[in-house]
């Protein structure tokens, strides 16, 4: 069964020039309303640990909005950034876009995004080809450089309307053969991607000194016969997958050791689990490696080999790429599956609704990142765990702004380390809002807390909560999401807050979706008392040590 897979065909990202609290109960008072029987807890001592701040970055962003929220990471990356020749600034579109060699502008450069997100203090994470290939010198303008060119393919399905020789090297539907590398490639191979490292250190100085912090051992390996098929028409094996990782590792850390290196950059589940040998589950390439799945392998192959090189560490991340299988719609049914569908990332009990669910491969549920983890405890202890592209979708709407709320909620309670949204929000739209509720909620760089703490509803489905404390003030701050069409009443306890301080209360909604909202202080008393929260919202009750 052919993968779905939700998302928006980009070139390369180019960021803009982008104490110990006292004991005590509280409850949040609030106007009457009818009780739903929710209950929610938040225990200030319990499971705590540190939330990454590099979980709210995203691949691309406008300048204002970046500077805004104080990006913490931005990546660049994409398909594109598989064949991203330093020496030339020249990148091949992909499949994205007729296998086209394009010449990068002088703010699109790997350079710009590195000097822009540098003097922003922003994270950056660079890809690193790994495909074998690069773009070639290419000139500037039409007609460019391509992969199918009519010259060579006259009969294609379809051909670029501003470039009649570039064609999508496919007739009738099928994809064509025979492309020739070296019409718009040159050979590349780890010690390329050395250089490529040199370069950027001569330039910006190691990554203990300011410069790149993470190298992304390219992009999606596992579609390159498909997005790149004009120069890798070969589905990839767990042995290729596997040399070209350490060796480019490898190349990385002897140019800047201070570096960390991030991969390998899955396009979702078929690639999580299996090579594009095995397709979609492990299969006889799995087998002849221990019957390990793809992931599993990856993690135990990165480990022996540091193990065979001095006891070095050549992964540092072990990153895959997130999206849940949802049409783009925004009518009822969608709605309520793009609020359900973010369980895949931790719930046990989730059992996927798409084809990767039992109307398809038939998956065990996915627990994503919780599986990630356990992954990397068993073969590779000490690796961070990143998800460098994900999207729900519908971030134009509310709908899009509560599962955003509620996967960044997820991404901090589940101690997810790096996360970077593709397809990011706009700073109008509401799913900018879902951010700024977590990293400015009063413009005035007021953020979610640092540590998470134990926070449980009594439905999450209905009302999500993730609760956290904030190292620079002691308060704790609680974020509840109401994912119903429906006003809902609450009783809020929690464990560790001085029963004398006035809680501050900001509420984005369908009410004003133009502004978050800061509504009265609300009192906390030893009892418990009710709270009422908008439907379709997003609350954040921040309560002061004192």
């Amino acid at each position: 069964m052919s993968p779905q897979r939700r998302r928006k065909p980009r070139s390369i990202t180019a960021i803009g020039v982008t104490a110990v609290l006292v004991a005590g109960t509280f409850a949040v008072s609030s106007p009457a309303a009818a009780a739903t029987g929710l209950t929610l807890s938040v225990n200030a001592f319990a499971a705590r640990h540190a939330i990454s701040p590099d979980i709210y970055g995203l691949n691309g962003a406008d300048p204002a909005f970046a500077a805004e929220i104080g990006m913490p990471v931005a990546r660049w990356g994409g398909n594109a950034s598989s064949r991203y020749n330093f020496r030339n600034h020249t990148y091949n579109t992909g499949s994205d876009w007729y296998f086209e060699n394009i010449v990068a502008g002088d703010s699109n450069t790997l350079e710009s995004f590195v000097q822009t997100n540098r003097d922003r203090g922003t994270k950056q994470v660079v890809t690193v080809p790994m495909i074998g290939w690069v773009a070639k010198d290419s000139p500037s303008s039409h007609p460019f450089a391509c992969g199918f060119p009519a010259t060579r393919f006259p009969q294609q399905d379809r051909f670029d309307e501003w470039d009649a020789n570039c064609g999508n090297g496919q007739l009738n539907g099928a994809n064509l053969t025979g492309a020739e590398p070296t019409d718009t490639s040159i050979p590349a191979d780890a010690s390329f991607d050395g250089a490529m490292v040199s370069h950027l250190v001569g330039k910006f100085g190691t990554a203990a000194k300011g410069g790149v912090r993470i190298y992304e051992l390219d992009n999606e390996p596992v579609l390159w016969s498909s997005t790149h098929r004009d120069v890798h028409p070969d589905p990839v094996s767990y042995d290729e997958l596997g040399g070209k990782g350490t060796a480019t590792a490898a190349a990385i850390k002897a140019a800047d050791r201070t570096a960390a290196v991030l991969g390998p950059s899955g396009w979702g589940y078929c690639e999580w689990v299996a090579s594009g040998l095995d397709g979609c589950a492990p299969g006889a390439d799995a087998a002849a490696h221990g019957g390990l799945n793809l992931s599993q392998w990856y993690l135990k192959n990165m480990r022996d080999y540091g193990a065979a090189h001095g006891g070095k560490r050549f992964l540092d991340y072990f990153d895959q790429h997130y999206y849940p299988q949802i049409s783009g719609g925004k009518d009822a049914e969608s709605n309520a599956l793009r609020l359900r569908s973010t369980r895949s990332l931790w719930d046990p009990t989730y059992v996927e609704e798409s084809w990767i669910g039992p109307s398809g491969v038939n998956a065990p549920p996915l627990q994503f990142i919780r599986t990630m983890k356990a992954w990397v405890a068993q073969y590779y202890p000490g690796t961070k765990v990143a998800i460098t592209e994900y999207n729900w979708g519908a971030l134009d709407d509310m709908n899009g702004a509560l599962a955003q709320a509620d996967v960044l909620g997820i991404f901090g309670r589940e101690g997810l380390d790096l996360a970077t949204i593709w397809g990011e929000p706009q700073p109008t739209q509401p799913g900018a809002y879902a951010f700024r509720m977590y990293r400015n909620y009063d413009g005035a760089g007021g953020r979610f807390g640092d540590v998470s703490v134990s926070a449980t509803s009594s439905d999450q489905g209905q009302l999500a909560v993730y609760g956290a404390q904030r190292s620079s003030d002691k308060a704790l701050t609680i974020m509840v999401v109401n994912k119903t069409g429906g006003d809902l009443t609450s009783p809020l306890s929690v464990t560790g807050v001085n029963d004398t301080a006035k809680v501050q209360r900001f509420t984005y909604g369908p009410a004003d979706l133009n502004s978050i909202v800061r509504g009265d202080n609300l009192a906390v008393y030893c009892g418990t008392i009710t709270a009422t929260y908008p439907a379709n919202s997003i609350t954040l009750l921040v309560v002061p040590r004192r």
